[in-house]
């Protein structure tokens, strides 16, 4: 799995793409899926933070955030804009940032509360989609059909989380596209 900054790098079009949308409304805003210990899943809305060290999130104690801490797999899904029914979608594993430099620095980046009860977890990036409907530019599909990007992280057996290896097939994800083309 990808940092936020690796995927960006290699796709710099589609993360501002997906950025643009988490801070749509100011500051993140979009809905974290997580793993529940009995494997179901738990959707909860989060203020995810782009910078350009990574993609983040302060959470509290709550059961996302215990969800995380057993199952650091994730999917993280835009809050629906006003005017369009664009959307963008991350997945992949979250992992506790515990550098006390760097936790300090997305805290104040952030302006994270101290006296709350947070940690603050980073998102790898797995699998990354951005649909466009109906406006123009270099993601819209044709005859009012919606276009989507999707981008895999192209390193197969890449060392996500904890140094557990990528279970993908080599350049196809579970979704079953190929990286970097587009679905439209």
């Amino acid at each position: 799995m990808a940092s936020w900054s690796a995927f960006a790098a290699d796709e710099p079009r589609l993360a501002d793409g997906i950025r643009l949308l988490l801070q749509q409304y100011g500051s993140g805003f979009g809905y974290l899926a997580t793993v529940r210990a009995d494997g179901g899943p738990r959707v909860h809305p989060v203020c995810p933070l782009v910078t350009d060290g990574g993609l983040f999130c302060f959470v509290v104690d709550s059961p996302k955030r215990r969800d995380l801490e057993r199952d650091g797999r994730y999917a993280l899904h835009s809050f629906p804009p006003e005017e369009s029914d664009d959307e963008a979608y991350v997945a992949g594993r979250a992992e506790p940032v515990t550098d006390p430099a760097r936790v300090a620095l997305v805290a104040e980046i952030g302006r994270a509360a101290p006296q709350v009860d947070w940690r603050l977890f980073e998102f790898s990036v797995d699998v990354a989609m951005l649909t466009r409907r109906d406006h123009g530019g270099p993601f819209s599909g044709d005859a009012g059909r919606p276009a989507v990007q999707v981008w895999l992280d192209p390193v197969p057996g890449r060392h996500g989380v904890a140094g557990l290896p990528d279970q993908r097939p080599s350049r196809r994800g579970r979704h079953g596209f190929d990286t970097r083309r587009t679905a439209a």
